[in-house]
């Protein structure tokens, strides 16, 4: 396997007016702010504070889905007066599981529970995504006369047909991938109609649903309880799901974090959700309570017991004895679910090691003995290893043969990696396939066992054809490089003004270099009855030339003897343990320090290369670019130079070498093998002519034969 290339993000001279915006958000930044918001995107003085502070973001109307959000609504005030039946249809995931309980919740309080309205979810061991022929059969024997989809159902269209043969309405709330023509239904609720762009176009499933209650709330007699009352369900499930946080996502996931505060404090509004944050010894005030204590533990109820419809009654019970059990078997489901995706992962790892990688472009594996419900994050820790794209499943019988003369069906789960659009290249096979769904990064899918090998060959063969070879490369890339003294309160208090974190808006991962470690230790975690479970975690102090005290870590799924005893590069995710009350890194990556793995810049448009002497048609005879005629030696010393340059851009001559002390060592390269017609010899560059260049960012970078 390829050793995965480490990338930092490059330091970049930020306009003074975005430095100030970002600045009057807290007191005592100390710059890495600033550097991760120009990164992301959020380059407008303007856009900082709405997107720091929620108070200062404007949240986008429910209409603006237009007609299908009003077609909706008129349906829903239909069955309101005339007391019609009515199903949500929900899914089995967290996002599916809390969109079904922001539904319960929200039409709850216009139409009565368990009498005029219920809802169904599918079971995860038995059944796929999505509506089925018999679950809308047996809703029809309820007299069921309308159906609302959860994240799931835009293009479920011969079920949507059947609904309506049968004479029951469907309205689809969704975020997957849309179908050609618009499905059968009253209404589809659907952000991907809009451009990228739109603040409204990434919002997952349980989002959807609260734009519809939203509208609910605006339309039909004011209900008792407050609308504010969902945003707990609405972030759980919005960060669970791995949306983009942008936009209106951002703004709902930051008012649902301070609603699940709430829980901790007092009578807690949600007691399920109370105990679940007691047992993962979390306060409810991080996104990452979310993405590795709640979120976590909701999706593992349907992936070991299959029927997830205890995860709604734990979410939204006003029981606090039932919801109390239910938590702990949800905690005790978790347990499970970690054991047996240990199992899994060493059974895939093994197999592995006896395939070619370098003719394998998607991985696809399957096996009998493989439960269904943790391929899903099995796969996503194989892509994540191995830098490609990765298909788990699981089959009916144990010798593959017999099972495809006996048209057994395999099925499983897919997981993308380095902005793959993974679908695509499942959905150019489909004739092969009996269903599949999902999204651009991860899907399930099942198919005859007979089709396995036609399909793996299939699905290679078009990888390579679309991307070559060179998108299978893992990359592991580090935001901000930090030393150990940095590391504590002040650093996570300036990080924490991006949050919430997610995709789109990633939690950064810190670079620490030359480091070194001290008091490691690794056990295997307990339950919270004290059992313990086949998952390791390794404990440890890290250490740098900046503070050989130590700061303490974890490294979740690693066992001490794989950290280095000598000098290490590492990356790390900064946190706090409310549990011990400590901040800590998490490990991400670690590597010895030796002279053959470089750290390297993120590529970047400000880098000109002319070592073969081409013509530069971008640049014109003003532009005086800063021409490097010596290979610096890190990435980290080049940026030294142009914080120099920057400091003494009145004097500074182009073709005057450095001070002995600072000037890079030659490389083979030299002035006399670059034309001088970009930055004339002996002639000064201005300092505004400087910063007008670094703003345009360009640069020519003179490297030797063998860098």
């Amino acid at each position: 396997m390829t050793e995965p290339q480490w990338q930092v993000q490059p330091v970049v001279e930020l306009p003074t007016a975005f430095v100030q915006a970002v600045n009057q958000c807290a007191a005592g930044l100390s710059g890495y702010a600033a550097q991760l918001l120009w990164q992301r995107g959020i380059r407008d003085p303007e856009q900082v504070a709405g997107f720091v502070s929620p108070d200062l973001y404007q949240p986008t109307s429910p209409f603006e889905f237009g007609q299908e959000m009003h077609r909706s609504v008129e349906r829903l005030r239909q069955a309101y007066e005339q007391e019609e039946a009515i199903a949500i249809w929900g899914d089995f995931d967290a996002d599916g599981i809390t969109a079904t309980a922001v539904l319960w919740d929200g039409l709850g309080q216009f139409f009565p529970q368990n009498k005029q309205l219920s809802y169904f979810i599918p079971n995860r061991l038995t059944e796929s995504h999505g509506l089925s022929i018999h679950g809308i059969d047996a809703l029809a024997t309820q007299n069921c006369r309308l159906i609302v989809t959860c994240d799931t159902g835009s293009t479920n269209l011969l079920e949507l047909e059947h609904a309506k043969n049968l004479g029951i309405d469907v309205i689809v709330t969704d975020h997957h991938t849309l179908p050609s023509d618009r499905p059968p239904v009253t209404a589809i609720i659907n952000p991907r109609y809009f451009p990228p762009e739109h603040p409204l176009a990434h919002l997952s499933g349980v989002a959807v649903g609260y734009k519809l209650i939203e509208a609910l709330y605006q339309t039909l007699p004011a209900p008792d309880r407050p609308l504010e009352g969902l945003l707990d369900l609405v972030a759980i499930g919005l960060i669970a799901d791995l949306v983009q946080l942008m936009g209106d996502c951002r703004y709902l996931a930051q008012r649902g974090i301070e609603q699940l505060q709430k829980n901790t404090q007092g009578t807690p509004a949600r007691p399920g959700i109370a105990r679940l944050l007691e047992l993962c010894k979390r306060s409810g005030d991080r996104p990452t309570d979310i993405s590795f204590g709640i979120g976590p533990r909701i999706n593992a109820i349907s992936r070991i017991h299959g029927d997830a419809r205890f995860g709604v009654e734990l979410l939204t019970s006003q029981d606090a004895e039932r919801c109390r059990y239910l938590a702990e078997e949800t905690e005790l489901a978790n347990a499970r679910r970690k054991a047996l995706q240990k199992d899994v992962m060493q059974q895939v790892t093994a197999r592995l090691a006896q395939v070619d990688l370098s003719t394998t472009s998607v991985i696809v594996l399957a096996d009998p003995q493989w439960p269904v419900g943790v391929l899903g994050l099995v796969a996503g820790q194989i892509a994540q290893t191995y830098g490609r794209p990765t298909i788990l499943l699981t089959t009916e019988s144990a010798d593959l043969e017999v099972a495809a003369s006996e048209g057994a069906i395999a099925r499983g789960s897919a997981r993308s990696v380095n902005q793959i659009d993974l679908y695509q290249l499942v959905k150019e096979q489909s004739h092969l396939l009996t269903s599949f769904g999902g999204h651009p990064y991860a899907a399930g899918l099942s198919l005859p066992v007979q089709n396995l090998p036609l399909f793996t060959e299939a699905i290679n063969r078009q990888f390579r054809q679309q991307f070559g070879s060179e998108s299978i490369s893992s990359v592991i890339r580090a935001d901000l490089t930090v030393t150990v003294v940095e590391l504590g309160k002040d650093l996570f208090r300036e990080l924490k003004l991006l949050e919430p974190y997610g995709m789109g808006n990633p939690i950064p991962r810190l670079l620490l270099q030359n480091c070194w470690f001290k008091n490691v230790r690794n056990q295997n975690i307990k339950d919270w009855k004290g059992r313990k479970i086949r998952y390791i975690k390794t404990e440890f102090d890290i250490c740098d030339d900046s503070s050989s005290q130590g700061f303490p870590g974890i490294w979740w799924e690693h066992y001490r003897d794989e950290i280095p005893l000598g000098r290490c590069d590492a990356i790390a995710e900064l946190d706090y343990n409310t549990y011990k009350k400590q901040y800590e890194i998490r490990l991400i990556a670690l590597r010895p320090q030796t002279a053959d793995s470089p750290i390297t810049a993120t590529p970047a448009n400000w880098i000109l290369d002319w070592r073969q002497g081409e013509a530069l048609q971008e640049l014109e005879p003003e532009d005086n670019p800063l021409q490097m005629t010596h290979c610096p030696s890190s990435w980290a010393e080049m940026q030294s130079w142009f914080r120099r340059a920057l400091q003494k851009t009145a004097s500074w001559r182009s073709p005057t070498p450095l001070p002995a002390k600072t000037r890079p060592p030659k490389s083979g390269s030299s002035s006399s093998e670059l034309p001088n017609t970009l930055a004339a010899p002996g002639k000064p560059l201005p300092a505004s002519s400087f910063m007008r260049n670094w703003e345009l960012a360009i640069a020519v970078f003179s490297l030797g034969s063998n860098a």
